[in-house]
């Protein structure tokens, strides 16, 4: 699929540099529609959606930040943030400004390890973005999902 100009605009937003030091596409060489596409094909291959992963993701990110830097044991999930001072926009160009913070969290019951930023909550729940491979930040579905044991929802 060809790549429409807003698409055009959000992929040059996330070139390294322009909004983080890094980005958000790492060293995926895809455009941006085709990293989409694919993420949006693994999610529903999982049967989920991706706001079901997002209100995952901020329900463990709300608790983290709520530790102020401490870490914040939730259910099976040890987690804490790291918090920086300022804001970020969303890439795409939404309105809206986004807390600098990293959320770290470690399964108790495996030692599995994810980090995602509270950008990404967003990202992820109203874009459908995982970043790109190669990124810091990079989200699998499959094992975002697996990690935050998020299951289909029962018709």
């Amino acid at each position: 699929m060809k790549q429409p100009p807003h698409l055009v605009r959000a992929q040059a937003r996330m070139a390294p540099g322009v909004l983080t030091m890094d980005g958000f596409l790492g060293t995926d060489p895809r455009d941006l529609v085709e990293i989409l596409e694919d993420d949006e094909g693994a999610v529903r291959r999982l049967g989920l959606r991706h706001d079901q992963l997002a209100a995952a993701l901020q329900g463990l990110t709300a608790k983290a930040v709520g530790g102020f830097g401490a870490p914040v044991r939730e259910g099976v999930f040890l987690l804490c943030a790291q918090e920086a001072m300022g804001v970020l926009p969303c890439p795409f160009g939404e309105p809206g400004l986004h807390p600098k913070a990293v959320v770290e969290a470690t399964r108790s019951d495996t030692g599995e390890r994810l980090s995602w930023t509270a950008l990404q909550v967003h990202l992820i729940g109203q874009h459908g973005f995982y970043e790109g491979r190669g990124s810091p930040y990079r989200l699998e579905p499959a094992t975002l999902a697996r990690f935050l044991e998020v299951e289909p929802e029962q018709p």
